[in-house]
Order: C-alpha cells, then sequence, then structure tokens
C-alpha cells in the first residue's frame, strides 16, 4: 500500500514509518524539512514550506504518488482539516488523523471552560464532547496562532465529512518516551493531585496502534481511543516508579476532581491492538533512561 504521511518527522512519526515500512508498505513523508529524523531507506521525503502548520496546500509531487491511504498527523482545526479532505477525496480510498482527548466535554470540565457536572471516566469515542470550541483561545490570542485556530472537534467534523473518503480518527493520550516527556512531568508534575487520573501512552506503543489503525480496513469510519489499558492514579504511578523529589511541581488550574481517564477497549476487540510494551515497564525504564543521562 501507498501510504503519504503528512508531518511526522519527530518523535511518533517516524517509529510509526518505520513499522510501515517494516510491513512492506510505500511511504512518503510530506513535512517543512526543519526536523531532520533518521528515516528508513527507500521513504520519500518531500519538503516544501507550504508543510507547516496550518496545512492548506499540497504540492502536485503528493498526487503523483498516488496515495492510497493519507496519515495526517498535524491536523489541527477546521480549514487545514477541510483542505486535506477536498485533496485526497478522488485521491486516496482512506484517511487517518490523529486527534486528542481534549475533544472530550470532560476536558472542558478539568480545563474549566465547561460550567455543568462532571464526566463519568473512563471516556469511551461515545462520551460527551466538549460544547465550547477553541479550548487554548483567550482575548489575547493572536488570531493567526495556532491556539487561535486549533480545536480536534472541528478537525474530526471536516476530515470525515466526504462519504468519498472515509476516515479514522485516533484520539491519542499524553505521550511519553525518548524524545518528549521523557521526564514524566506529566506524572511527577501533579503530585499534589495524587487522585487524578490521567492516560499516558509510551510512544512506541502509540506508533504501533496507529501503524495498526492505517494498515487495517477494519478501522474505515471508526474513531479509536489509543493509550494505557487502565489508568492508575497519580498516587499509584508514584509508588513504582523512581523518586524524583526534586521535580518541579505544575502549578494548572484545574478541577482535578475530573478525570481525563480514557477507555481504550474499542481498538483493542476491534483492531486487535496490544502494547508492544506494558505500560508500567515502559515509564520505569523511561524515567530510569532519562534519570542516567543527567547524571553522567
Amino acid at each position: 500500500m501507498r501510504v503519504l504521511v503528512i508531518g511526522g518527522t519527530r518523535f511518533i512519526g517516524p517509529r510509526i514509518v518505520r513499522r510501515l515500512v517494516a510491513a512492506e508498505h510505500t511511504v512518503t513523508v510530506f513535512h517543512r524539512g526543519q526536523h531532520t529524523s533518521a528515516l528508513p531507506a527507500g521513504v520519500r521525503s518531500i519538503t516544501d514550506p507550504r508543510a507547516g502548520i496550518p496545512v492548506t496546500e499540497f504540492p502536485k509531487q503528493l498526487f503523483e504518488f498516488e496515495p492510497e491511504l493519507v496519515l495526517h498527523m498535524i491536523a489541527m482545526g477546521e480549514r487545514d482539516s477541510a483542505a486535506a479532505r477536498e485533496a485526497f477525496a478522488n485521491v486516496a480510498r482512506r484517511i487517518v488523523m490523529l486527534s486528542s482527548g481534549d475533544v472530550y466535554r470532560a476536558y472542558g470540565y478539568f480545563s474549566k471552560i465547561e460550567s455543568e457536572p462532571g464526566e463519568p471516566t473512563p471516556l469511551t469515542e461515545d462520551s460527551n464532547l466538549r460544547t465550547m470550541m477553541h479550548p487554548y483561545r483567550t482575548p489575547a490570542t493572536a488570531n493567526d496562532s495556532l491556539e487561535y485556530f486549533y480545536d480536534k472537534i472541528l478537525a474530526e467534523r471536516e476530515i470525515s465529512a466526504e462519504p468519498k473518503l472515509p476516515a479514522t480518527i485516533l484520539r491519542l493520550p499524553k505521550v511519553y518516551g525518548p524524545g518528549d516527556n521523557a521526564d514524566l512531568a506529566t506524572v511527577y508534575g501533579f503530585r499534589n493531585h495524587p487522585n487524578w487520573r490521567w492516560t499516558h501512552g509510551f510512544v512506541e506503543n502509540v506508533a504501533a496502534a496507529i501503524a495498526l489503525a492505517v494498515t487495517s480496513e477494519h478501522a474505515k469510519g471508526r474513531i479509536y481511543n489509543v493509550g494505557e489499558e487502565t489508568t492508575p492514579t497519580v498516587r499509584e504511578r508514584l509508588t513504582y516508579l523512581p523518586p524524583r523529589p526534586s521535580a518541579s511541581v505544575i502549578d494548572k488550574e484545574g478541577n482535578f476532581d475530573q478525570d481525563m481517564a480514557y477507555d481504550t477497549s474499542r481498538i483493542r476487540s476491534e483492531l486487535g491492538y496490544a502494547e508492544t510494551i506494558p505500560e508500567h515497564q515502559a515509564m520505569i525504564d523511561t524515567v530510569s533512561e532519562y534519570l542516567a543521562s543527567q547524571a553522567t
């Protein structure tokens, strides 16, 4: 299968590409050229300034590749998602979009942009979505900034609006691993909220889930939560992680009575997803390697 990856040159992206190539798919990556990641031999790299967020234009080389599937790693809002849908509706047979758990109304309660009572967790793919759009926009937000136009709810709606181009949507957790969040600041930083739950996912496991959704026709037209099978509390995580008493505390205003824990059973039952590395062990290994690197 010919797979076009939009974005994907750092952190999760190269790991997905390596899995696709190992499964003998032909991959082209469209990006700005600002991040140089080692990609497998045979992967075509098309660099263009138009690959910067928001991606609303696509050079002719992408269509000459004749992608059968498009993996959009950086669809952020309404306009760029609509542009991708329109561009590839008569070219590819399916599009996969990376979304976020911040689409859920639970995130609105947590961030205090929604005022109604909280949402039960774990959140399924059918849980209520936010009613307030643009969750990171403030009155001072510049209208040319990512925070101004970002909204994964709008992105999901637009990417799914063309029946000729069925979409698969993956709602990602907080991803960690070598290269990003390796210090697990998103665990240690919330130690003052020991009973709070936030679903995480090791980068190699998340990449495996995405690659599976790309290659499985059963994923057509489906939405999947991605992340660990069960989400421990902050306190439970800290009982097995190496102690870091000097780690900075994240001073974030939020409603910590509202968990951000996702039910990931659908991708497991429908696509047969399972972690390549147990999340418990991946967390220990990741932060241990980080601490060792800081000691040298």
